[in-house]
């Protein structure tokens, strides 16, 4: 059942280093580095300089040898001087990172 905040699935505070860019970016250095702040089974709330637009598309990249993922952005939050909370619906997202299944009860 849908939670009045939208939400079915229960967020971890999991901080991962990710490369976060814009689905058109081909490059390292289109991409910013950073850290998500939780993740659930099919989603991340990820850390970043630049404020987002609803709707955009995402790729996270790992440091780690995971596969990169691709997500639509949910929300954009101002938190601080320069700093922005952005939601990303990933769906399936313990499948693609499959060393996160522990943490986020998949």
């Amino acid at each position: 059942m849908r939670t009045l905040n939208g939400r079915t699935d229960k967020r971890r505070p999991i901080a991962v280093v990710v490369y976060l860019a814009h689905t058109q970016v081909r490059t390292a250095n289109g991409s910013e580095l950073t850290c998500t702040d939780n993740i659930s089974l099919n989603g991340a709330r990820v850390i970043s300089n630049h404020p987002w637009e609803t709707g955009e598309m995402a790729q996270l990249t790992p440091l780690k040898e995971e596969a990169t993922v691709r997500g639509k952005v949910v929300y954009c939050k101002k938190f601080g001087d320069d700093r922005y909370f952005i939601g990303l619906n990933i769906q399936g997202l313990s499948v693609r990172w499959p060393s996160f299944r522990t943490y986020i009860g998949a």
